[in-house]
């Protein structure tokens, strides 16, 4: 597969997805990403500390 351009929905930035991960996207049934790698990983982080309350 190509490597192709896709726009983030959060900063919208270009960034590229590779033939690889569009084969590994395709394999699994996911959607292409909507984010960059960087809108990705701070969304995670905000995600998981999200209502995360130690004892």
């Amino acid at each position: 597969m190509e490597d192709i351009t896709l726009t983030c929905t959060d900063c919208g930035e270009e960034f590229i997805f590779t033939g690889g991960e569009r084969e590994f996207f395709e394999e699994k049934g996911y959607d292409e990403p909507k984010r960059c790698k960087s809108c990705r990983d701070k969304r995670k982080s905000e995600k998981g500390n999200r209502g995360f309350k130690p004892y």
